[in-house]
């Protein structure tokens, strides 16, 4: 298949009007009318990514975050940004970004499913299609009300990971010995894949008691919680990594005639 083809079809499901205004996704680098045999998913165009993607022959490349968000005005390998967009022309790997107009009509879905929230709908909307809100995270109820220390564990099982940071499961611990009563029971949850601190006051209007996302600072966290709200921060990464298995399947459904294949699932750090 043509790229463009490809395009067209991704943009019929993740349409780029519904990104946000600072946002740039779409076809990054490459030609429209290149032939696309192997389709490879990563979550970044980093250089692991991109060699992997080089050698294992990729014709296109398709990633969540955007290499380029800024203009640029030179395109040599003095930047790791130049070095990278040379090694994919080189190469003749298209690269092409689905960003937040895919948080808005798939990764709010995924996260909420991961949770496996109830009655869930949108936190921030952004717009409403066909009488249909749409737009950034979810709020909703847990099947069942459990502890802030049970959630902890459950939202790192079910995002796949060794660690997540809890903001106020300490100072109930601290009140639990002081009272003698059980604790917090957590029911009702919000949830941002990526960078979600700008959504908690969204959250907190909506009763949540815990916001799931990641990238939240100290400060916001410890005033987050004077608010009422508990941050469980499971990581930028962690929280949209799920969009390298999810685009796999999306992509062989959608194109049986093209070879998919995901990045090695690596987060890019190392809790020691």
């Amino acid at each position: 298949m043509r790229c463009e083809e490809i395009i067209q079809r991704l943009e019929q499901g993740y349409p780029l009007s519904c990104a946000e205004e600072w946002d740039n996704p779409g076809l990054q680098v490459g030609r429209r009318n290149r032939e696309v045999r192997k389709i490879f998913v990563a979550l970044d165009a980093t250089e692991q990514t991109i060699r992997e993607a080089v050698e294992w022959g990729a014709d296109l490349m398709i990633t969540h975050h955007p290499l380029l968000f800024h203009s640029i005005k030179q395109v040599n390998d003095d930047s790791f940004i130049g070095r990278r967009i040379l090694t994919l022309i080189e190469n003749d790997v298209n690269c092409y970004a689905m960003h937040t107009n895919f948080d808005v009509l798939g990764m709010a879905e995924l996260n909420e499913n991961q949770l496996n929230l109830q009655n869930a709908h949108v936190l921030d909307v952004i717009r409403e299609n066909e009488g249909v809100e749409e737009g950034i995270g979810r709020v909703g109820d847990l099947e069942e009300p459990m502890t802030l220390y049970d959630f902890s564990v459950t939202v790192r099982r079910a995002f796949g990971l060794s660690t997540v940071r809890c903001y106020g499961l300490k100072e109930l611990e601290e009140n639990e010995e002081e009272s003698g009563d059980d604790g917090l029971l957590v029911s009702r949850v919000a949830v941002c894949g990526g960078s979600g601190k700008s959504l908690i006051d969204r959250a907190i209007d909506e009763g949540a008691q815990v916001l799931v996302t990641g990238d939240v600072d100290y400060h916001s966290a410890i005033d987050a919680m004077a608010r009422g709200l508990y941050i469980i921060d499971a990581g930028h990464y962690g929280t949209e990594y799920c969009f390298i298995d999810y685009m796999v399947k999306k992509l062989t459904k959608l194109f049986p005639e093209c070879k998919v294949r995901g990045a090695k699932i690596i987060p890019p750090f190392t809790v020691i």
